[in-house]
């Protein structure tokens, strides 16, 4: 599964307690060859020691972990080599399994616990950067889910939404004096109220950026009969066919969204420069890491492959040597990025990527507090 099926509702069923153990694998994967031809054969040893690993827990007996090893042979027989990304995430218990393909790096590791390991999953959540588009007409809605990686059709919520065709009826024109304007007409509204309807709960189950297409009368009914366009963060008026193919939605969408990026961007900055002067201001990992911990981070800022290997120690983080492992040393934390941007939306904060090298001053990562 990609990124984009990461739902809040999906990260809290995995970061469930479940019987011990669940089971993480994580491992870096390539998109190309010829670097991708070593990844099966990682995989494959990742998947040993696993097995290895289950067999030498006193905890697990032979028939669980006969169980767990069996469901990750079949994780391993649903990997897909041509839609590799940057990293690869097996989870697996004794009677389930579910494989993730990331477009972010994550160390190789095996972890044995009472809950997944869900903190890369997180972080390339974050980093996607994902959104919601509504193209919308007199007739239709369509939902399209956006990330950096492109567009497509998302089908749930209740969308595509079609309007319900009614037959003419003389007697109503009659009484009326004419057949009414489109986005006048009583059933119009109801279909576009429905709309609303559906796109708030969306947007309550599964929060984004919204955008919105559609003719100027489209978008102003919308905002007329309901709440949720007008906080839409871009919008295009232009017509919006049902069968409008991804690559011209995105086309139409794409100076909303550069416009859209660059107020983030703007925003991000004035939240630093605004914590620089109220003296609420970390910057480094260890500051960072260490504000995250007392829970008073609200907004952390990183760069997009900004990936850091430290030792925790008296509950500060060191740097390492490069190529040193958590196998060697257990206060070693190979993915401390990805841990700290979990801990921070746990714990309310807002997690934004910037460019590589915008926070080289300030340690590649940087957070308004909130006290």
């Amino acid at each position: 599964m990609d990124t984009d099926a990461l739902t809040a509702g999906v990260l809290r069923e995995l970061r469930a307690p479940r019987p011990y153990p669940a089971l993480s694998l994580t491992m870096p994967t390539h998109r190309t060859a010829p670097d991708n031809a070593q990844d099966p054969v990682r995989l494959r040893n990742l998947v040993a020691e696993a097995g290895h690993r289950l067999d030498a827990d006193p905890r697990v007996s032979r028939e669980t972990a006969a169980a767990i090893r069996a469901e990750l042979d079949r994780a391993v027989d649903e990997v897909d080599p041509r839609r590799a990304l940057d990293s690869l995430v097996v989870l697996a218990t004794a009677d389930e399994h579910q494989v993730w393909q990331l477009p972010r790096t994550a160390p190789e590791r095996v972890v044995l616990s009472d809950s997944y390991l869900t903190r890369n999953l997180v972080a390339a959540k974050a980093q996607a950067r994902p959104y919601w588009a509504l193209t919308v007409a007199a007739d239709h809605a369509t939902l399209w889910n956006g990330t950096d990686g492109g567009i497509e059709v998302r089908e749930t919520g209740g969308f595509p939404l079609t309007a319900p065709k009614e037959p003419p009826n003389p007697q109503r024109e009659e009484r009326i004096g004419d057949t009414p304007s489109t986005f006048t007409d009583e059933d119009t509204r109801n279909f576009f109220r429905t709309v609303d309807e559906k796109l708030r709960a969306l947007l309550a189950a599964d929060p984004r950026p919204l955008y919105v297409m559609g003719l100027p009368p489209a978008l102003s009914l919308l905002d007329d009969v309901g709440e949720c366009a007008r906080s839409a963060v871009g919008r295009v008026a232009k017509g919006a066919p049902a069968d409008l193919p991804p690559a011209d939605v995105l086309d139409e969408l794409r100076p909303a969204l550069e416009e859209g990026a660059r107020q983030a961007t703007a925003d991000v900055e004035g939240r630093l420069d605004n914590a620089r002067s109220a003296r609420t201001f970390a910057g480094g990992l260890d500051e960072v890491w260490a504000a995250v911990r007392e829970g008073r981070v609200g907004l952390i800022a990183v760069e997009e492959h900004f990936q850091a290997t430290v030792r925790v120690t008296d509950g500060h983080l060191e740097p390492v040597a490069e190529g040193t492992t958590a196998a060697a040393d257990p206060e070693i934390r190979e993915d401390v990025v990805d841990e700290l941007i979990e801990a921070a939306l746990d714990g309310g904060a807002d997690v934004v990527f910037v460019e590589d090298d915008s926070l080289a001053g300030h340690g590649r990562i940087a957070a308004a507090l909130r006290f």
